[in-house]
């Protein structure tokens, strides 16, 4: 076993110090970025882009990157940067290779004595969870984002029916919008930034608010878009639309967090029957143990 173990790190270093002199470039190489880069050493996101570039190329899956899935994900998480897939893939593609061979050293150092076949499917457990922990974390990010968009949307919507019912037109009210959710909401103002910034750029305003909505991917903007768009075609009132649509959303706000207040006394329950009710059965219960082995345990000696 000692053997295997010997053989296997030794494959391993080498294949680091392979991969690193494959990724490492040469003079030629660094002189080339310096000319074409000239701010890339202050950019660490450029760098590490650059070396995991290399590893992404092995997980990166053939195809239309702009229509693909995984964009339109990173769109939904809100990174736009051009090194989000190369350090995306590149993790996909390190991570477990990193994390089999962790899990390897860590089984050797703690002298854990496991047959071929169960130490195989450990490695390949551990590799398949680094395989599938970028994407774990990218879904996280998704859904604190929509999240964030969707609890503070009503109040957007809310600031939009009082521009639009004080004389301001939509576009104006949405720039005004953005401008005021900024302290509270990052992610709905860069939205909204986006939508005016292509409404001002040429695009229409229906093709325009369908991009706010598939870029956040929340369900509420997207019947916040078809509202507008068919407000425009019908040429009903707006602030009428927008004062039916914010009620709906202060009720969904409403009955959302009336189902999480619902959710507290089960989620309560396992921390109070494994942390707090053992101590009280400990204070409450103990005095009387006590006492009854004091009153026991002579009679049960006598007896004998």
């Amino acid at each position: 076993m000692l053997l295997y173990g010997l053989i296997i790190f030794l494959l391993t270093t080498l294949a680091c110090l392979g991969v690193l002199t494959w990724l490492t470039p040469n003079l030629a190489q660094r002189r080339m970025r310096e000319l074409e880069l000239p701010g890339e050493k202050t950019d660490w996101l450029k760098t590490a882009a650059g070396i995991a570039g290399p590893l992404a190329k092995l997980s990166i899956p053939q195809g239309d990157w702009e229509n693909s899935a995984v964009r339109k994900r990173f769109i939904n998480a809100g990174i736009r940067s051009p090194h989000a897939p190369a350090l995306f893939y590149g993790a996909k593609t390190l991570l477990p290779l990193v994390l089999a061979t962790m899990g390897y050293l860590a089984l050797e150092l703690a002298s854990v004595g496991m047959e071929r076949n169960k130490l195989i499917l450990v490695l390949l457990i551990l590799a398949t969870i680094g395989c599938y922990l970028p994407n774990m974390l990218l879904g996280r990010a998704i859904a604190a984002r929509k999240l964030e968009i969707f609890e503070n949307f009503p109040d957007a919507a809310d600031l939009m029916l009082v521009c639009v019912e004080a004389g301001l037109g939509l576009d104006a009210a949405m720039v005004r919008v953005a401008d005021e959710m900024q302290i509270k909401s990052g992610a709905l103002t860069e939205e909204l930034h986006l939508t005016n910034l292509e409404t001002r750029a040429g695009s229409t305003r229906e093709q325009a608010l369908r991009n706010l909505g598939l870029r956040t991917g929340v369900e509420e903007i997207s019947a916040f878009v078809s509202m507008l768009t068919q407000s425009d075609k019908f040429g009903t009132s707006v602030g009428e639309s927008l004062r039916v649509f914010s009620e709906d959303l202060r009720h969904k706000r409403q009955v959302r967090a009336e189902e999480l207040a619902a959710k507290l006394s089960t989620k309560m329950l396992f921390p109070l029957v494994l942390c707090i009710f053992p101590a009280i059965f400990m204070v409450v219960l103990a005095p009387a143990g006590l006492r009854i082995a004091r009153v026991l345990v002579p009679l049960l000696g006598g007896t004998s």
